[in-house]
């Protein structure tokens, strides 16, 4: 079953990333690279990626095309992870080794695809 690990920021979030020296920053991406090798690995990562920062983000509604942040939030989606996992209680041990796990928030959710059930 696949499914989508959503990974929040939020102001507390970027705040402490802007304030770490380079070093902490190393680690904290070896982190990233580690669970991503594990990942791999085992087949498990279908796909990763960091995502801009929501301040690059376009809308487009009703035909028109905005700049900027679009929710009234001060949570944003700040990264994502694709999985294919046997169970959920797996999809959910990999979610927990996300540094944001232990700070902020990490969503994970079934991915339906178009034919799936509706809950």
């Amino acid at each position: 079953m696949k499914y989508v690990v959503l990974i929040y920021g939020n102001p507390h979030s970027r705040t402490a990333w802007a304030g770490m020296s380079d070093e902490q920053r190393a680690a904290g991406l070896a982190h990233y690279q580690r669970l991503n090798d594990e990942l791999d690995a085992s087949g498990e990562r279908i796909v990763s990626e960091r995502l801009a920062f929501p301040e690059l983000a376009k809308r487009i509604s009703g035909g028109s095309t905005t700049d900027g942040p679009f929710a009234e939030t001060k949570e944003f989606l700040a990264g994502f992870y694709l999985l294919d996992c046997d169970t959920e209680a797996r999809a959910l041990e990999i979610a927990a080794k996300i540094p944001e796990a232990s700070f902020g928030v990490v969503e994970v959710r079934p991915v339906m695809g178009l034919h799936g059930p509706e809950l």
